[in-house]
């Protein structure tokens, strides 16, 4: 790893002429504080670039790290134990091919080695330092420093562009410890005894993040189909519109995750064939996706497409293939069919068709099924798509899309932990994707929502579009996983 000579970390208290990029000197206590807040960032550098290809987040596996430039640096705690919020640019890459993403990292430092820290959370001990010795290691898995963000949010603190705020409503209280959540993800989630959880978005981006936005407008519609948004918090970047970094949200204790539920009902075909009841589940899925999807459409601004927008939508759908195949040469043998789905997608189908904001990555492990019903969780959009274009209005389908490759995979899913190929079980298996996705499409159109059938081609692409980003996600991250939307491509490809 190269550091770059213009490494610098900024600290910022919320004084009158505290400005993005400029560090508060009112003081010799403030020099101090910011001094003392780069050396450690500047030795924690080499700390953080060995640990950060091993995070299930971090989006830049493979790539060698070229540079890391830290852009924001801001204590929240200071002492034995401190705590630093930092948003750090990590860049990968020379030349024209250069990359550069923003990643948040909440930094714990400790003298002695924190109890129940889990391995892959330590970064190791800081040299050379006033912090010489101490321990340096992801604070999202110390309950003592996340019971910090926390107050911040209850309190509605500000440390010049670093902001805490708070929805209209009843206080929160501040004295809760924080868990970090053990689900796979791409951000990390903080849950506060049996009130809130706290989504820290990793990858960050200038803009709001989408599912503050969507959770935002569905909270003050009063839907009733997400958990109420509490508080959220956020970063102004080279003075561009604030970046978002957290949403606290209502924790639904009693919920049960909807893609263990369908694994659930998938692992009885061995031993009974019978459909059980997922399918009225499914049905009531459909409808809940239908009332966020019409409460979306009353909130937020509608187009409709044209000759034009067609054309690109097709069009992008060809360029993510190409890119996709680039990446998984086995799509190669596939490309002219799946670019053939697209090319039918034309003014005399689409010409007209209502575009609104969407969910964006809707799939089982994104709803949670409560004593009151379906509810939708993680309105963030596809993390690996660029901010600007997951807030982009979409045809509403395209969710009810990506459901159905969610009930193929939570069917492909058993038979690819099966030795060998069971024929009897594969086709139990094609069975219950194939009722639980008839059963969701009645559910949507029975809730309002467009009738999925009487948009063949549309359906038919979306389709295609998801699997191909699948099958790029699941090389890069899983890729036993690959054989799954693979399967589901050749499927495709064959049905046009």
């Amino acid at each position: 790893m190269s550091e770059t000579s213009r490494s610098q970390a900024q600290v910022h208290r919320d004084t009158p002429d505290g400005a993005p990029g400029a560090v508060s000197t009112r003081g010799s206590g403030a020099r101090r504080t910011a001094a003392g807040v780069s050396e450690l960032v500047h030795a924690a550098l080499p700390l953080i670039a060995a640990w950060l290809p091993t995070q299930r987040w971090y989006a830049g596996k493979g790539r060698a790290i070229t540079g890391l430039t830290p852009v924001v640096g801001t204590p929240l705690q200071v002492g034995d134990p401190a705590l630093l919020h930092l948003l750090l640019r990590v860049e990968q890459g020379t030349g024209p091919a250069a990359q550069g993403d923003i990643y948040q990292l909440l930094l714990g430092i400790r003298s002695n080695e924190p109890g129940g820290i889990p391995p892959g959370a330590v970064l190791g001990r800081l040299e050379g330092t006033t912090y010489d010795g101490a321990m340096l290691y992801d604070a999202v898995h110390d309950p003592e420093l996340t019971g910090r963000l926390l107050e911040h949010l209850a309190t509605g603190d500000r440390f010049g562009p670093l902001s805490f705020r708070r929805t209209p409503g009843p206080g929160l209280p501040g004295n809760l410890p924080g868990r970090a959540s053990t689900a796979e993800q791409s951000n990390s989630s903080v849950i506060y005894g049996t009130a809130f959880i706290l989504k820290l978005f990793r990858r960050i981006s200038p803009g709001t993040n989408p599912d503050l936005e969507l959770s935002l407008a569905l909270s003050r519609a009063g839907s009733t189909r997400i958990p109420r948004v509490a508080a959220w918090f956020e970063s102004r970047l080279e003075r561009s519109e604030p970046a978002t970094l957290g949403l606290l949200q209502r924790y639904l204790p009693d919920a049960e995750d909807g893609w263990e539920l369908a694994l659930d009902q998938v692992a009885r075909l061995k031993g009974d064939p019978s459909p059980g009841n997922f399918a009225i589940e499914a049905h009531r899925l459909g409808r809940a996706t239908a009332e966020v999807h019409r409460v979306l459409a009353r909130s937020m601004p509608v187009d409709r497409l044209d000759r034009e927008r067609i054309a690109r939508l097709a069009g992008a759908m060809a360029d993510r293939l190409d890119s996709a195949v680039a990446t998984v040469p086995g799509l190669l043998r596939y490309r002219s069919a799946l670019r053939g789905a697209f090319q039918q997608l034309t003014a005399d189908h689409l010409d007209g068709l209502q575009v609104q904001r969407i969910h964006g990555d809707l799939h089982l492990g994104q709803a949670m099924r409560t004593p009151h019903g379906w509810v939708l969780l993680d309105f963030e959009g596809e993390p690996a798509k660029p901010l600007a274009e997951r807030r982009l209005p979409q045809p509403a389908l395209r969710d009810v899309a990506a459901m159905l490759r969610s009930f193929d995979y939570a069917a492909a899913h058993l038979l690819a932990g099966s030795p060998g190929t069971d024929p009897q079980l594969a086709h139990l298996a094609a069975a219950w994707a194939a009722r639980n996705r008839a059963a969701y499409c009645a559910g949507y159109t029975a809730g309002g929502g467009a009738d999925p059938a009487a948009a063949p081609e549309l359906m038919r692409a979306l389709e295609i579009d998801k699997a191909v980003y699948e099958v790029v996600y699941e090389a890069r991250h899983r890729p036993s996983w690959l054989p799954i939307p693979l399967a589901a491509i050749n499927r495709l490809a064959l049905t046009v």
